[in-house]
């Protein structure tokens, strides 16, 4: 059973791999300004954001969850942030640190509302979702808050052209994101209740303590991200990651996660991710117009989907 287990992964990276392969290929012929190294570094920053997100994603999906809230909370974040930097004038690192701590809050009262009330994940979430994006328009009354200090600007600037502090900032949440899922007792509990609730509780395993710390996780990314973004933008609006939640769940999904949970991985989320980004990034080249680039995420995810259902079916039968 391992052994097809193990074989079905690496299936499932091959065709993913193959699939982002196929794709740089089509763009380079279709767009000349695609295969620069200009690009390619904007690529790289601009997937930063949909990156941090779809690793707290991961967590929630590999439990058969959903956390559509993630984009809200980066928008209120990035504004709470913002307030302490522009109007109490609170150090850099200080804010960074509130702001982290006020994602991963709403995080637990997400976690709570859905152990502590029973409320399905989707439900829960949606309402976060409209509670954090009003509150993103309630507390600037819809202003931007822009110019921030050059000590939070350093974090996405560029040296010698590459955003270095970005990239080890996604570096160091999938290293840490990934050695939890895979060599902690938390990761293996994941998959365990994603894999069968009822049978995990039955072991003994805590499963509300589990779905909320991962909800908290979710949180914590958000926190990162809109760090990330906002400081990329150098500005904070209540608009920001308006569908980011649409981006992180294409990316886990197409990077091989179930939607109902027990099975998945970080290293299939990086690949949905740089095919998200791709995918985007190729839109805007190709000058697609931002609502037929919806469109076109929404069938990605539809088709994932498909293949999940199918390839589950299929392994059930062997």
């Amino acid at each position: 059973m391992k052994l097809k287990s193990k074989e079905r992964k690496g299936t499932s990276y091959v065709g993913i791999l193959i699939a982002l392969i196929a794709l740089c290929i089509v763009l380079t012929f279709t767009s000349k300004s695609f295969l620069t190294a200009a690009n390619l570094l904007n690529v790289s920053q601009q997937i930063s954001t949909n990156f941090l997100i779809a690793i707290g994603m991961t967590f929630i999906i590999l439990l058969g969850g959903i956390d559509l809230s993630v984009g809200s909370v980066i928008a209120v974040t990035g504004l709470m942030m913002g307030i302490m930097m522009k109007s109490w004038d609170l150090p850099v690192a200080a804010s960074l640190f509130l702001g982290l701590l006020f994602a991963s809050v709403i995080g637990l009262v997400t976690g709570l509302l859905i152990t502590g009330f029973d409320l399905p994940p989707f439900i829960a979430t949606l309402g976060m979702m409209s509670i954090a994006r009003g509150a993103a328009y309630t507390i600037t009354e819809g202003q931007p808050i822009y110019t921030f200090p050059k000590e939070f600007l350093a974090i996405t600037g560029r040296y010698g052209g590459i955003p270095v502090f970005t990239i080890l900032i996604m570096i160091v949440m999938f290293v840490i994101a990934a050695y939890v899922l895979k060599y902690t007792k938390y990761g293996r509990y994941i998959y365990a209740i994603g894999g069968n609730e009822n049978c995990a509780k039955l072991s003994g395993i805590n499963v509300k303590k589990i779905k909320c710390i991962a909800y908290v996780i979710s949180g914590f990314c958000c926190g990162v991200a809109a760090i990330v973004l906002t400081s990329r933008l150098d500005s904070a609006v209540p608009t920001n990651a308006d569908g980011a939640e649409l981006d992180a769940i294409a990316a886990v999904v197409i990077g091989g996660t179930s939607m109902n949970g027990g099975e998945g991985t970080l290293v299939g989320t990086i690949i949905g991710t740089m095919i998200i980004g791709i995918v985007a990034n190729g839109l805007n080249l190709l000058n697609v117009p931002q609502g037929a680039q919806r469109m076109v995420k929404g069938g990605i995810i539809v088709l994932a989907v498909i293949v999940d259902v199918i390839r589950r079916k299929r392994s059930q039968k062997a």
